[in-house]
């Protein structure tokens, strides 16, 4: 679609954006990658990984926590295998396959409304909910009410995809991080892409917070997914930069990426396909993924606004994907180290992703 001369512009002075968020202390460090459908155009790190306890030059092979890259990445993917494999449907209802979840006003709630954050769930239940086993949060999850008539409203919810992640197990028998890492990950040679990293690739982590005296290492910043032990619907999720690169590749293929098919190119166009939100944001968003909602800093100002599609996460991790413009960009930073919210990605993730427009889509025809 695009010329090959895109393989040899000029992407340096990004580096000079980069390095003006990390100035400004709103990130330690980052990872950059930007590429198309057949391969990677421009690749850097930048910064730390690591300012406290002790300083650590970034590499492109840090491991981030993703937060709320799970969401697509791991769980509405793992959705799409099930209802394309004809285990599930849109318009089923959870409590149809979680009988528990009917309860308080739940019964209708469908997969299609949590998909789009449209059930009526709370974004977050108090942490108090958090104690105790495993199926006792999940228990007291089922038990919640709902804040809006379902269907009606969009309010972003990591309820909502703590029940998707259910959902996978309730369907399927294996977890979210067994069933993500066998049909999605391995498959895609996504290496460093797990739940509950161990072993060296938990020495490649870049730390968040200093919690609970110490520092947050390998182990999940979001504290619900925390205390459900680290692998949940909606946070959870380690990976780098070359991992994410290859799963927006496969997104840029349709579905399928080095010969392996993740989606077929049905499922691909039902997952991405833009979808009106209304109530009090009026913006749309796919399955799993935003488009041209209140969240969307990350698609910057030439991103395709209609068709192109992408994630944030909380500790400062974004991907977006325009296949209009075959082209896609992944950053990654650990914007919560050292000092929690004082940290700040939106800045960064905006000037790249309007940079990375500007030099290859209006500047590559």
């Amino acid at each position: 679609m695009f010329s090959q001369t895109r393989f040899s512009a000029d992407l340096s002075a990004v580096d000079a954006v980069v390095q003006a968020a990390i100035d400004r202390g709103e990130v330690p460090g980052a990872v950059l990658v930007v590429g198309t459908a057949d391969g990677i155009l421009y690749r850097k790190a930048y910064g730390h990984r690591a300012l406290k306890p002790n300083p650590i030059s970034m590499t492109p092979d840090t491991v981030f926590d993703m937060a709320s890259l799970t969401k697509p990445t791991a769980t509405a993917t793992s959705i799409m295998i099930l209802i394309e494999r004809g285990q599930l449907k849109l318009d089923d209802r959870i409590a149809q396959h979680i009988p528990a979840f009917a309860q308080n006003g739940k019964q209708l709630i469908t997969v299609e409304q949590l998909l789009l954050h449209r059930g009526g769930l709370t974004p977050d239940n108090s942490l108090k909910d958090y104690v105790g086993t495993r199926q006792d949060m999940i228990d007291r999850i089922h038990e919640l009410p709902t804040r809006w008539e379902p269907g009606t409203t969009y309010k972003y919810t990591d309820v909502g995809f703590i029940v998707l992640g259910e959902l996978i197990q309730a369907i399927d028998g294996r977890t979210i991080d067994v069933f993500a890492k066998e049909e999605i990950f391995t498959p895609l040679k996504m290496n460093d892409t797990t739940f509950k990293p161990t072993g060296q690739l938990a020495e490649r982590c870049a730390p968040t917070e200093f919690i609970d005296e110490k520092w947050r290492l390998a182990e999940v910043h979001d504290p619900r997914s925390y205390r459900l032990g680290g692998v949940a619907g909606h946070a959870g999720l380690f990976s780098t930069a070359d991992d994410l690169a290859r799963y927006c590749q496969m997104m840029l293929n349709q579905g399928q990426l080095d010969g392996v098919r993740i989606l077929s190119k049905e499922t691909f166009a039902t997952m991405t396909t833009p979808r009106e939100l209304y109530g009090d944001d009026n913006g749309w968003r796919t399955y799993g993924f935003s488009t041209h909602t209140s969240d969307r800093s990350a698609r910057g100002a030439v991103f395709t606004p209609d068709s192109s599609f992408g994630h944030t996460g909380w500790t400062g991790t974004a991907y977006w994907i325009d296949p209009d413009n075959d082209l896609f960009y992944v950053l990654l930073t650990s914007r919560c180290h050292p000092n929690g919210s004082d940290g700040q990605a939106g800045p960064i993730r905006r000037e790249v992703a309007t940079f990375v427009g500007e030099v290859l889509i209006e500047g590559g025809d």
